[in-house]
């Protein structure tokens, strides 16, 4: 059974056990309600007004069990419907919150998102052991999501061997410290449907919640 088919299933499951606890329960009050006219004294009837009153009481609770079942029908539906659309994004790449870098061929992609505009904007690339391999001032930035490349070339001369690094950013306006959030590029392998909604499972950033992605490519 395909993922889509197990969730509607299990919506159409979860729907009629709902309507079928209502049907109980109606049926429970009309037949506590007809015992209770049948032996009501007939000097002291009940009241018309107290009767109408239980039915509004047992409509209104019956109201809000239909509502309840008609939320989860369509919350099932929706992250189905999310689940398709996330589908769409298979070998594609998106940038999400994350520090990681991966050099392939002599090109490492990544990004930074600025609350303002800054004056300077230091991108540092760092090794597994947490070493400096390069740093480079991308001078003032805009507001919003900056992207940069890094060639693999090290402070030092060198060249760096493809793999996995991290970065940092340090962003400053007018003498003063600008906070930054480090954007990483990863490429989307799969998509999977779990208690959390709907996930992307990534090359570089891992499992990540599609409502944190930034920027899609």
């Amino acid at each position: 059974m395909s993922t889509v088919d197990a969730v509607m299933s299990g919506a159409s499951t979860a729907s009629t056990t709902t309507k079928s606890a209502v049907q109980e329960s109606e049926d429970r009050f009309l037949k506590l309600l007809v015992t209770q006219m049948r032996n009501q004294d007939p000097l002291n009837p009940l009241d018309n007004a107290q009767v109408t009153s239980q039915m509004a009481q047992l409509s209104t609770v019956s109201g809000i069990e239909k509502l309840n079942t008609a939320l989860q029908a369509m919350s099932s539906s929706f992250a189905a419907s999310q689940s398709l659309q996330a589908a769409g994004m298979i070998g594609r790449s998106v940038l999400a919150p994350g520090s990681s870098l991966l050099l392939q061929d002599g090109v490492a992609t990544g990004g930074f998102e600025l609350t303002q505009s800054v004056d300077h904007a230091v991108v540092t690339v760092k090794g597994v052991a947490g070493n400096t391999l390069h740093s480079v001032d991308l001078g003032a930035q805009q507001a919003g999501n900056v992207m940069f490349q890094w060639d693999g070339t090290t402070d030092g001369g060198g060249n760096a061997a493809n793999g996995a690094y991290t970065f940092e950013v340090s962003a400053t306006s007018g003498g003063q410290k600008v906070d930054a959030m480090n954007l990483a590029l990863g490429r989307v392998g799969s998509v999977s449907l779990g208690t959390s909604g709907v996930m992307l499972n990534t090359d570089v950033l891992g499992s990540l919640d599609v409502a944190t992605v930034k920027q899609i490519f």
